[in-house]
């Protein structure tokens, strides 16, 4: 495989390759599978690499040319196209998709709830609407009332926060703890991360701590965004648990394995920046650390490279946060009310990130006359810095500046929203703590709700009861009109097809009668400029 010009290019024009895609579809076949007649220009387009190819190398060193550390060390834009390409691929039995969670997909749902989670082939069949982006769609019977699949938009920004809070919380345990024991005697601390208060810590002269008083996050303080209910902490975890729960597809991944070794597990860092500390974390420990295992029976090991993980991982950190449509001074006022009615207590508007390990980033907002397809503009802009180590191609590093994250709308703290909300187990008991879903993006994923049992905003509003009844009932008073200014502000929070998006990478073509051309509306991933002498991926 060559790398050489679409590095020389990166060089020269870093900013456009960042947003590199393929075809401008959800889910994408193989082409060594699919186009047994070589029709390489048919419609939907094809993944012109086997799943060999996309491994390369395999993981390496950000040394080894063609590696995945090599890659996301110094040619991030690829990396980041693979990953999406990974994303939309179309996995098949001979590469080990399938069973679901071991050889005969039986067993007690009570015990082994990813019995539940059915059978995909690709990541977008769950993850695939709007079309072609890292979106929502799916459902699964992980609870007896469903789970609805969250769109992805943003999730890298999510870790970031959730890892951030993580350590101002951990951080003002340290101090409580050092406080005590220089004082002998008991210390008490509010625990407030990124504005969000968490409740109240004890610490003790002995280094013990009391933590009975705090409030929606485990006793260990680690803030965990991911699944409704708070369960996960990072993407690379939640990569792998899909591939294996939704898709019948282990990996065997260093990092995980390493963190989580039973007789030495060791600190660990994923190639995206996240840290794995057994010693501070619980780890969810990969099902097969062996790339001979085969835990599902089906004959076929190794079946999900470490390299592939690595893609997917920084893929997702750097993907697209959700876009605002037009808005009036109708919703600016109906987002004044969602603070007046006390929404924002929980729905908190916007958080920061203290150091961005994302490489780059796309603000996506209305703009009638640019956004010729959907009304909708990106701009896009790198977030690295280029670092000569004296290796033919230099390191493109994050920046690690702070960063504001704008209508997010979430705490990322577990509430009560009352029995409406509540969910029932497989073993009997019943979930009543949820992370507050973060309403970027919300004017898009209807139906509403973890089972998406509420089919409008109206009514996921008016469901909310617990911590939330106050603000609910304020919301019901309200006349007619005002509410509605609340749910139409409420839909200007977008998601956006990227490949159908005009941006300042690609504006497109607003000549819709062009023959050369007529499909052309402009995309954030610019596929057609990636075409170098390697071929497509």
């Amino acid at each position: 495989m060559k790398f050489s010009s679409s590095l020389l290019f990166l060089k020269r024009s870093s900013l456009i390759l960042l947003f590199c895609s393929g075809s401008s579809v959800a889910q994408l076949t193989d082409s060594s599978q699919t186009d047994q007649n070589n029709n390489a220009n048919a419609p939907g387009g094809f993944i012109n690499r086997s799943l060999q190819d996309q491994i390369g190398p395999g993981r390496g060193e950000d040394t080894v040319f063609g590696a995945s550390l090599f890659l996301i060390a110094r040619d991030p834009a690829r990396s980041i196209r693979r990953g999406r390409q990974l994303f939309q691929r179309k996995f098949s039995v001979a590469e080990g998709l399938g069973p679901r969670v071991n050889d005969f997909s039986n067993g007690d749902i009570t015990q082994a709830r990813a019995l539940g989670a059915g059978l995909s082939d690709s990541c977008a069949a769950c993850h695939g609407r709007p079309r072609g982006s890292a979106g929502f769609g799916g459902d699964v019977v992980t609870r007896p009332d469903s789970r609805d699949a969250p769109h992805l938009f943003g999730l890298g920004i999510v870790e970031q926060l959730g890892d951030e809070m993580t350590s101002e919380l951990r951080q003002l345990r340290t101090d409580a703890i050092a406080a005590a024991q220089q004082n002998q005697s008991i210390v008490s601390v509010n625990l407030v991360a990124k504005g969000v208060a968490f409740g109240r810590l004890s610490a003790n002269p002995d280094g013990t701590v009391d933590t009975s008083e705090v409030e929606g996050v485990n006793e260990d303080l680690r803030v965990r965004p991911f699944f409704h209910q708070g369960g996960t902490m990072s993407m690379r975890e939640f990569v792998i648990g899909a591939f294996n729960d939704e898709m019948g597809l282990q990996a065997w991944d260093p990092v995980l394995c390493s963190a989580t070794d039973p007789a030495n597990p060791q600190l660990a860092v994923s190639p995206a920046g996240f840290v794995f500390d057994p010693a501070l974390d619980s780890i969810e420990r990969p099902k097969v650390c062996d790339p001979e295992s085969d835990a599902d029976g089906d004959l076929i090991s190794n079946e999900i490279d470490p390299a592939l993980v690595d893609h997917l991982e920084f893929y997702l950190l750097n993907y697209f946060k959700p876009g605002s449509y037009r808005e009036s001074g109708f919703t600016r006022f109906g987002k004044r009310l969602m603070r007046q009615i006390g929404c924002t207590s929980c729905h908190v508007e916007q958080l920061v990130v203290e150091s961005d390990r994302r490489v780059a980033d796309v603000q996506t907002e209305y703009d009638r006359e640019k956004g010729i397809f959907n009304d909708l503009f990106a701009t896009a802009t790198t977030l690295f810095e280029e670092l000569d180590d004296g290796q033919p191609f230099p390191k493109l590093l994050p920046q690690g500046n702070a960063f504001v994250v704008e209508n997010f709308f979430s705490d990322l703290k577990r509430h009560d929203l009352g029995p409406a909300f509540h969910e029932r187990d497989f073993d009997g008991s019943r979930v009543t703590g949820f992370v507050t879903e973060p309403l970027w993006g919300v004017g898009s994923t209807a139906p509403y709700g973890h089972d998406g049992r509420s089919i409008n905003l109206d009514a996921v509003i008016r469901r909310h009861g617990g911590e939330a009844e106050a603000s609910s009932r304020a919301y019901r008073r309200l006349s007619r009109s005002r509410q509605l200014a609340i749910t139409d502000f409420l839909q200007t929070l977008v998601l956006f097809p990227p490949d159908d998006t005009a941006s300042n990478l690609n504006p497109g073509n607003p000549d819709a009668d062009d023959p050369q051309d007529p499909d052309n509306h402009g995309s954030i991933d610019l596929g057609a400029l990636f075409q170098t002498e390697d071929g497509a991926e």
